[in-house]
């Protein structure tokens, strides 16, 4: 497997990401990551290894800049720019589609928290793109008027613990006309931090994409 330190091109900056292709990959996944996380969120990590073992290549990648995150730190408002953070994923969408190890493969979104959002508008920004989003834990409301446009199969996983959440999902897929399905783990809170519920969600999100990537 190949993996290597990438940057990618956003207007005049460029966000740092780790991009892993194993041999043979069948596709790869564009990981949004959830507000006042990073790229080295130990939650996205686990599940960006258990889909390079299922043969698809991951892209991890920072949202903000150093100094966005600097910024973020003190005011906690970029972290919810889901239009702001939806751009930079179709950026890097774009770069995927240029860089030569990925151009070939057919993309996947994943979305935790409210990168799940900003990983909804890209989808619909970007449809002859990516033909499949996972969220996890996600935000798909703030999504908004996007929603109805989004066109890739689009899997939603909420633990059966995190209410609130679970409503705002089943609200989300009440609007979205694409095959939508909401998966709901027992006994999981918002972080799935209990014993073999991360476990589930990285299996249930390779399924998904190996489903409609390979």
């Amino acid at each position: 497997m190949s993996e290597r330190r990438v940057q990618v091109p956003v207007g005049a900056a460029a966000l740092d990401g780790d991009l892993a292709v194993p041999d043979g990959a069948a596709g790869v996944v564009l990981f949004a990551h959830g507000s006042g996380s990073s790229r080295h969120s130990p939650r996205n990590q686990y599940v960006a290894q258990t889909l390079q073992q299922a043969g698809l290549a991951t892209l991890l990648m920072d949202l903000l800049t150093a100094e966005e995150e600097a910024v973020d730190e003190r005011t906690r408002h970029l972290r919810f720019d889901i239009g702001l953070l939806a751009a930079r994923l179709v950026q890097a969408i774009d770069w995927l589609a240029q860089e030569p190890t990925t151009r070939h493969l057919s993309l996947g979104c994943f979305g935790a928290s409210t990168g799940a959002g900003a990983a909804l508008v890209a989808a619909a920004h970007r449809p002859e793109r990516v033909k499949a989003v996972v969220s996890r834990g996600g935000r798909p409301d703030l999504a908004g008027d996007a929603l109805p446009q989004v066109q890739a199969p689009t899997l939603l996983i909420v633990g059966g613990g995190d209410a609130p959440v679970i409503e705002l999902n089943r609200q989300a897929v009440s609007r979205m006309a694409a095959g939508t399905r909401l998966e709901i783990v027992p006994g999981a809170t918002h972080l799935f931090e209990e014993p073999g519920t991360l476990e589930q969600v990285a299996h249930l999100a390779a399924g998904w994409f190996t489903r409609h990537l390979a």
